[in-house]
């Protein structure tokens, strides 16, 4: 469901997450699915593909960290194991399934795992019920991307989380927003060409074209400082 976004999934602002978790997604299954996409930054096969066992120990308490392993992955690069944040911990106390459970989200009448377009369909009804347009359950892991770079976290280490194989290949997920641009553009003004009277010119051209409320205003502003 990518409504002109030339092929990429769109990020979610943090209103609609807590809009899509709080009335568009009902079921607890489908939270801890979709808290897992945003939470770890994982594909969707990675979470359905998931283990009882990468989330819970077997005394079904939520492991510190879960692990996506070299399988499931894209690729199949490698295992990887992502710290449970204190969020996702709640989704997944809240899901928690029965330890007899092989897959972590079953497929229909409990054979496998849930489809991935099964998880596509969840979502787009849930986005249709709260009015989010242009998101797809890739939305999730881009999101997440986008909001550890935008915290300054390097990108050595997002790729470690995302599981890219190059760093070329992760910033392609990565979202340049207009407001960042607008901000880029503006931090330019220092290298304005237009001549601005210095404190110094103020004091040493007394003659110069400036005028005298200019010079009043700085000396005024200096014997505050004193």
């Amino acid at each position: 469901m990518k409504i002109d976004r030339h092929g990429r999934a769109k990020i979610l602002t943090t209103e609609e997450i807590q809009l899509l978790f709080s009335q568009g997604l009902t079921i607890r299954r489908d939270r801890a699915l979709f808290g897992i996409c945003l939470y770890t930054a994982c594909r969707i096969a990675e979470a359905c593909t998931l283990r009882r066992g990468d989330v819970y120990d077997f005394k079904r308490l939520v492991r510190p960290e879960l692990i996506i392993r070299k399988g499931n992955t894209k690729g199949k690069l490698a295992t990887r194991t992502i710290p449970v944040g204190e969020d996702l911990r709640n989704l997944l106390v809240d899901y928690n399934p029965p330890s007899y459970q092989w897959f972590l989200f079953p497929g229909r009448h409990g054979k496998g795992h849930i489809n991935p377009d099964s998880a596509a369909r969840i979502l787009r009804s849930a986005c249709l019920k709260v009015g989010i347009d242009g998101a797809s359950t890739h939305s999730f892991r881009r999101t997440a991307l986008t909001m550890m770079s935008d915290s300054g976290i390097p990108l050595r280490v997002i790729q470690e989380v995302s599981g890219h194989r190059t760093l070329d290949e992760l910033q392609k997920y990565l979202e340049v927003r207009p407001e960042q641009v607008r901000g880029a553009i503006a931090s330019l003004s220092m290298l304005s060409h237009v001549g601005k009277p210095s404190y110094d010119d103020l004091i040493l051209n007394p003659d110069s074209d400036t005028p005298n409320q200019e010079v009043d205003r700085a000396l005024s502003s200096d014997s505050e400082l004193l």
